[in-house]
């Protein structure tokens, strides 16, 4: 029984819309881990550290409390990351969810994709910035996105 199991699972990459949804899932995971990195990026060209042992190498005392500080760009950097983890781990969980509740290969990669390229032009809407209502809109569009597949999962194991 248990082998029986193991190959149900092992067959659910044989899926095109599981497929689609790993792929899509991948890109915007791999850019929220970029976030990361940009982050630390403009924390070591801003000098702008938080933590006291993080700027042990610029000296002591009062030459490296001058890099205790918080920086704008640093901080905007900051919150687009912390918008992807409030956006992109909702898309993780009801995505798949949404890939096991059967959905059109073409709906799935078109919900996939509005959301990937949503959340990609949100980071470079924060990041350049872009004038508003760019960033506004393209965190409703992926936000709508993740709620479009939310109401088709709750519809399939509802019955809604």
């Amino acid at each position: 029984m248990k082998s029986e199991e193991m190959a149900k699972s092992t067959q659910l990459i044989d899926n095109e819309v599981f497929r689609a949804y790993a792929t899509y899932t991948t890109i915007v995971l791999l850019k929220m881990m970029l976030m990361s990195l940009v982050t630390a990026y403009f924390r070591i060209t801003r000098k702008a550290f938080v933590n006291p042992e993080d700027v042990a190498s610029f000296g002591k005392g009062e030459t490296a409390k001058k890099y205790l500080r918080t920086d704008p760009d640093v901080e905007r950097v900051r919150r687009g990351h912390l918008n992807d983890l409030e956006n992109i781990v909702p898309f993780v969980g009801i995505g798949l969810l949404y890939a096991l509740s059967g959905p059109e290969l073409s709906t799935a990669l078109l919900h996939f994709r509005i959301f990937t390229g949503a959340r990609v032009l949100h980071t470079f809407a924060y990041l350049i910035p872009l004038p508003q209502p760019g960033r506004g809109l393209s965190w409703a569009v992926a936000y709508a996105v993740t709620i479009s597949m939310a109401y088709k999962v709750l519809k399939t194991a509802l019955y809604l």
